[in-house]
């Protein structure tokens, strides 16, 4: 494996399906949305999932094998696992289920500027966030209680919505407690004083007193 090579969950993703056998790039992607695991790897494009594979390849922790022919349909390549790629598969799986890490969501960016707003469209944003979640809940509820083939799926294979539902219930009961200290005036703020405007008065501030110190 290149010491370079970046991890990631698209490419966690590849190495975990071709576990089960040599597939080709499109039966990735269809298995990746078949089996929901489109909810927590991104394969909305195709193109990202090609260069992907492409990198892997580059890497040595897949190879191409068949390339299948069929009238109706272009060639298609399939690939398969090669014994680096096994490896950096399970490096990777107990890097990431050890060890937290900092993804650098965007809610939490927003939050930090949230004094930009005022208190009052700041509680209308985030009761609109809530209710998003809330469907978001109802949503992970029913794929929880989904079945493949006429058996439900077993629990294993839904663990990662397990975890995104409790995230978000924690996230919900969190803005509810927010909402509250918005409404009853326990959290409140002068909106629309920029960072960079509060760092320039404070700069100007301390400009003034050195000047009449040196006075």
């Amino acid at each position: 494996m290149q010491p370079t090579f970046r991890r990631s969950p698209l490419a966690l993703a590849i190495l975990g399906l071709l576990e089960n056998g040599p597939m080709h790039p499109y039966g990735i992607q269809r298995l990746i949305k078949q089996w929901g695991k489109d909810q927590v790897v991104n394969v909305g494009q195709r193109t990202s999932l090609y260069r992907m594979i492409v990198r892997l390849e580059d890497a040595g922790l897949i190879a191409a094998g068949d390339t299948e022919r069929d009238e109706r349909y272009p060639e298609r390549t399939t690939y398969h696992l090669t014994e680096p790629g096994r490896e950096a598969s399970r490096q990777w799986l107990a890097e990431i289920v050890a060890t937290p890490r900092n993804e650098f969501p965007e809610f939490p960016a927003a939050l930090s500027f949230v004094m930009l707003l005022t208190p009052q469209a700041a509680t209308g944003l985030l009761e609109e966030r809530r209710d998003h979640l809330a469907q978001r809940i109802t949503e992970l509820e029913a794929d929880l209680a989904s079945e493949y083939e006429g058996a439900p799926v077993p629990r294993v294979a839904l663990i990662e919505t397990e975890y995104q539902r409790a995230i978000t219930e924690a996230e919900v009961r969190w803005i509810e407690a927010l909402l509250d200290d918005l409404r009853t005036g326990s959290l409140t703020w002068q909106a629309a004083l920029r960072p960079s405007q509060a760092g320039t008065d404070q700069a100007g501030t301390d400009q003034t007193g050195t000047d009449q110190a040196m006075a």
